[in-house]
């Protein structure tokens, strides 16, 4: 994974710090300049004077997490095309898996709580272009684009346009999940399983969204995840 080379200031570190947990609990709409600077213990016009805008603080925020994640994402999906040679279409759970599991990677690194990383990554990833610049904007998109090679070399007979919609949805599944973790359809019944095991349900459920209307070999159809699917 390509490192994530910020210069930050003492200044800036300590505004960021404050900001990232009160954007997790409170959506970025939510969150006011004097929110963060009265958290930092900073003036008022700290923020204008760091960041030149509200707006630039949160463009920092949306580096400082998104962009690791994209790399690893990237690296993963590498990684498991070099495995795989350039004849062999990768399995659709494994592209998921790198799709989605670098989330664990950048929760453990984070100074946030496990919660509160993954409600800010929710909320990142929620995000439809606002709080990105141009480079992060090109560079999600040529993220969003290998997978999409990757999964249409996987599921041939998938139209390309099928396909962008079902992971548009499997995305939606990822914030979902990221923002209510702790809330589960089936109440106290889910018990308290851990990211990662919840990360491994999730692409199940997904591999099989996006298979839909697919013909598995019969050998396939015993492993795939219609028989593994379990919420136990």
């Amino acid at each position: 994974m390509r490192e994530i080379q910020l210069p930050l200031s003492e200044a800036k570190q300590r505004l960021l710090d404050a900001a990232e947990p009160l954007l997790a609990e409170r959506g970025f709409e939510a969150v006011s300049v004097r929110d963060i600077t009265q958290l930092a213990k900073a003036n008022v016009a700290a923020i204008n004077y760091h960041f030149g805008t509200r707006e630039g603080l949160i463009g920092w925020v949306v580096v400082r997490h998104l962009q690791p994640l994209n790399d690893e994402r990237l690296a993963r999906l590498e990684s498991l095309e070099r495995k795989g040679g350039t004849a062999k279409a990768a399995p659709v759970e494994e592209i998921l898996d790198a799709w989605a599991r670098p989330v664990v990677g950048l929760v453990r690194k984070s100074s946030l709580s496990e919660r509160q990383c993954c409600k800010l990554l929710g909320r990142l990833l929620a995000l439809s272009g606002e709080g990105f610049s141009q480079a992060m904007a090109d560079h999600r998109r040529a993220v969003n684009d290998r997978f999409l090679r990757a999964l249409t070399k996987s599921l041939p007979s998938v139209a390309p346009e099928e396909l962008g919609w079902r992971m548009h949805w499997v995305t939606g599944g990822l914030i979902h999940l990221l923002l209510y973790q702790e809330l589960p359809v089936t109440g106290g019944a889910a018990g308290a399983p851990s990211l990662e095991a919840v990360l491994g349900r999730f692409i199940r459920f997904a591999a099989a969204g996006l298979r839909e209307g697919v013909e598995l070999e019969p050998t396939a159809a015993k492993k795939g995840p219609q028989a593994t699917f379990d919420f136990g």
